[in-house]
């Protein structure tokens, strides 16, 4: 057994495919196929059921690839510790993020990682999915991933990051945005438990930040009526500031600028916040690059917003 071969049979079961497979290993179709059974004919089990449209894998396939996916990953932390054994200044870091999240912070981060580590080469694989980011993390696809609490996979581990004040999002036409800009001076803030009747905007299944709003209306004893849900939350305030209802956003991106379709913020009861961490397999070895960058996004972080990022009153 050849360990291009569990890169090949891991390769095939996440694309479900052998053409596509193949572009992504830069191989010959045929030689994948050539490979692969050359693999099930070694071993004595047939890891994948092909039909004319499909590539499934069996229970063996399954049990399979979990192993060589962890082959895999303790071939890459091997590599990682002998490159810091021998005290070379260059590396790699992969970095999960979603994607907005990631926009209002990495921006300040790389340039000083840059500055710091020349030669390290940092990566970045954005998903919508927090699910899909904890489940790459746990396999060491990604070094670190910058999430936020809860997290739900029990391999991971964090260290905290920042705390990020959660806001209400409202049209400027809404009572609530009147009482907010005529206030004097300090925002009035709103208690949850008035946002009962009101229509809500989420983002959609998977994504972390709707669970932390569905937890924080369970909380204050109602379930929110969603009128809709977006993948994405600058769509999810363009909707808001449109008139289409409210929403509950990260004080990162309400202090972002933008050129319009811009909501009224106004902040909640009790000031609820949620806290963003940098993720990573518990017990698996991390590399020198990985931890300067995990320096360096604390001390930047820090420097930039303190323990807690709010919207200014």
């Amino acid at each position: 057994m050849e360990f291009r071969q569990l890169q090949y049979a891991v390769q095939i079961a996440q694309e479900r495919n052998f053409s596509r497979a193949a572009e992504k290993l830069h191989i010959a179709q045929p030689s994948l196929s050539q490979q692969l059974s050359k693999l099930e004919k070694e071993i004595g089990v047939l890891l994948f059921q092909r039909t004319t449209n499909s590539v499934e894998l069996t229970h063996a396939g399954e049990v399979f690839v979990d192993r060589a996916q962890k082959i895999m990953d303790a071939m890459e932390q091997l590599k990682s510790e002998m490159s810091d054994i021998s005290q070379t200044k260059k590396g790699k870091v992969v970095i999960g993020t979603m994607p907005i999240t990631g926009s209002h912070i990495l921006p300040h981060v790389l340039p000083q990682f840059h500055l710091r580590y020349p030669e390290i080469n940092l990566m970045l694989v954005e998903d919508t999915s927090t699910s899909n980011l904890e489940r790459m993390t746990a396999q060491g696809k990604n070094d670190l991933c910058l999430l936020s609490l809860p997290l739900t996979d029990a391999s991971l581990t964090y260290e905290p990051i920042v705390e990020e004040e959660i806001v209400l999002a409202v049209p400027n036409q809404h009572p609530l945005a009147h009482q907010a800009t005529h206030a004097r001076r300090k925002l009035q803030e709103v208690a949850m438990e008035e946002l009962r009747e009101e229509p809500f905007i989420l983002l959609k299944r998977g994504q972390g930040f709707r669970q932390i709003t569905l937890d924080l209306c369970k909380k204050a004893g109602f379930t929110p009526n969603v009128v809709f849900e977006s993948s994405n939350i600058e769509t999810v305030q363009s909707l808001v500031a449109a008139g289409m209802g409210v929403a509950l956003v990260p004080s990162f991106i309400a202090t972002a600028p933008r050129s319009e379709f811009v909501p009224v913020y106004v902040p909640l009861a009790g000031r609820p916040a949620r806290t963003l961490v940098i993720a990573y397999r518990e017990g698996r070895y991390m590399s020198n690059a990985a931890e300067a960058f995990m320096q360096t996004l604390k001390d930047t972080v820090a420097a930039r917003f303190g323990s807690r990022a709010r919207v200014s009153e």
